[in-house]
């Protein structure tokens, strides 16, 4: 048997493209959008490695174009999750006895797949099936997702190298062995790369894993499959049905073999799974782990010194992109009253040259909300506002889902700091901003950080020294990823990683090494060459 030490590429982000009119990305790109329009796809579950139709299917419709059908996808039931599962089990012994080399090597292709040949579809059917503009899908789908599969094979790598040291005559080694059981990924709908890391950051340390995306979300986790069995991905290793959370949650909840769940989605869901994980906890063969990430009412706090045009765009940016449908997404803001009238002029310009409609026109920056039950919920809030006297429309509020679920950007003032869409997460295209008085930062910095139960992101945005370190210190606790003249979004692998505590998370860190180190479960050896053969020490002569 031949043995190396294998030093695996170095990881790069990778570049995004800007699809620019007359580039070969863009042509590429239409034509795909083109042909996969033109094509009803019928997409069936993944289990052992097997296309699973139920025959019970549902359709897929683009958000911002409701009339056109894209395919059609299998609902599974209790039974499908029992089958994923005792896949997942099979697969296990021989997936974790796997080299880890020929583990990343399936990822690093996943990675180039990806960034290659794969780049067009999965780009076009995250714009497709989850309404997202040309550059929010490429940011995604395309680079945060090969960023994840090539990161992750180089933490993988620091994580296995780490050894402790040994005394003399003794050899001391840790060996990192998967968790004992099966891994369940929980997905959303809101990034086609979560979706991707979730599953494939467990599987990647030599856990097997029933994977269950968001229902709005299956258009493009069904690229996400094609890309890893053309990557050499086992049958079995991860495993892809759509069930109903509580058909999934009834079945896994109560599986002896349970061993961890990789979560993103909303803190309610998150906390009824913590529960009922804690009152089974006697069933498993072990503690599993919980790893989530959840929502977010996240921050922009601009000082009496900002550069408006700075505080505007990151406004813009941060509150509007993908329709404000990020867990990072600026959706509170506290603006200084000598600042106000500047902002407030630019925000209103920002908004009225923002065009909004279907994808696959490029010149549109806003689209649609991803379904009719999120659009009802964030017009109600509208509705709410436009009835209330302790706010005011300062632009936007029409809704409209006669031919997509559009919801023009919307700027709330809100006279109480505490006013519910202060307060509230809303997921999607409302920015409320509470003007304070500019001679009371520090009250104002008590007051973001006691608004809210969640700590995902935020941003400070200031020109003076000394109130950056202020709202620095001061907020040390009311986000995970923390910005400074910059917007609340955006973070990119290997460089910001991501996640939040308080009501947003346990705080594991996406594209780092935190994460990875809770797919896996230490084991500590220590080899004596010359053991001790009397008992008795010499204190005792």
């Amino acid at each position: 048997m031949s043995v190396g030490f294998f030093k695996v590429p170095a990881p790069i982000n990778e570049p995004v493209k800007n699809y620019a009119p007359g580039s070969p990305e863009r042509k590429e790109l239409q034509e795909t959008l083109a042909a996969m329009k033109l094509e009803v796809y019928d997409i069936p579950m993944y289990i052992g490695g097997q296309e699973i139709r139920t025959g019970n299917k549902v359709e897929i419709r683009p958000p911002h174009e409701t009339k056109h059908l894209l395919g059609h996808y299998h609902r599974g039931t209790k039974e499908h999750v029992v089958s994923a599962i005792d896949a997942a089990l099979k697969a296990k012994s021989k997936w974790e006895n796997l080299s880890w080399e020929q583990r990343s090597a399936i990822f690093l292709k996943a990675a180039d797949l990806i960034a290659g040949p794969y780049r067009a579809k999965i780009n076009a059917a995250t714009m497709l099936g989850q309404s997202k503009s040309v550059y929010q899908a490429e940011i995604d789908a395309a680079c945060e997702f090969t960023d994840f599969l090539r990161f992750n094979v180089q933490y993988a790598t620091e994580i296995y190298s780490q050894q402790p040291v040994s005394s003399p005559g003794v050899w001391n080694r840790v060996e990192q062995r998967a968790l004992e059981g099966f891994v369940f990924a929980l997905t959303p709908f809101n990034f086609t790369a979560i979706a991707g890391n979730l599953p494939s950051s467990a599987a990647m340390m030599g856990n097997t894993v029933v994977w269950k995306p968001s229902n709005t979300q299956i258009y493009s986790a069904n690229v996400i499959m094609e890309v890893f069995k053309k990557a050499g991905l086992p049958d079995g290793v991860i495993n892809l049905i759509y069930v109903s959370g509580p058909e999934a949650g009834e079945v896994i909840f109560n599986h002896p073999d349970f061993a961890g769940i990789h979560f993103t989605g909303s803190t309610e869901i998150f906390q009824d799974i913590w529960k009922t994980i804690g009152n089974n906890i006697h069933k498993y063969k072990t503690y599993p782990r919980i790893v989530g990430e959840t929502g977010g009412k996240d921050f922009i706090v601009a000082h009496k010194s900002a550069d408006i045009k700075t505080a505007v765009t990151a406004l813009t940016r941060g509150a509007f992109e993908f329709q404000g449908q990020k867990c990072s997404a600026a959706s509170r803001a506290y603006i200084p009253s000598n600042l106000w009238p500047q902002i407030k002029q630019g925000l209103i310009e920002d908004l009225k040259s923002i065009k909004m409609g279907p994808t696959d026109d490029f010149s549109n920056f806003f689209n649609a909300v991803i379904d009719e039950k999120s659009f009802d919920k964030i017009s109600n809030y509208i509705s709410n506002a436009k009835e209330s006297s302790d706010v005011e429309i300062v632009a936007g509020g029409n809704c409209d889902k006669t031919n997509g679920y559009f919801i023009e950007p919307t700027v709330l003032l809100a006279k109480d700091p505490k006013y519910v869409t202060m307060c509230e997460e809303i997921f999607g295209p409302v920015l409320t901003i509470y003007v304070y008085d500019e001679n009371k930062f520090e009250e104002t910095l008590k007051l973001v950080d006691e608004t809210s139960t969640y700590a995902l992101t935020g941003a400070i945005i200031s020109q003076d020294r000394y109130a950056i370190e202020l709202a620095t210190k001061t907020l040390n606790n009311a986000a995970g990823n923390f910005y400074i003249n910059d917007k609340c979004t955006g973070a990119v692998v290997g460089q910001q990683p991501f996640g939040g505590s308080r009501a947003s998370g346990t705080n594991d860190k996406a594209g780092s090494m935190i994460n990875l180190l809770r797919w896996v479960s230490p084991r500590t050896i220590k080899e004596t060459f010359v053991p001790a053969t009397d008992y008795r020490y010499p204190f005792l002569g």
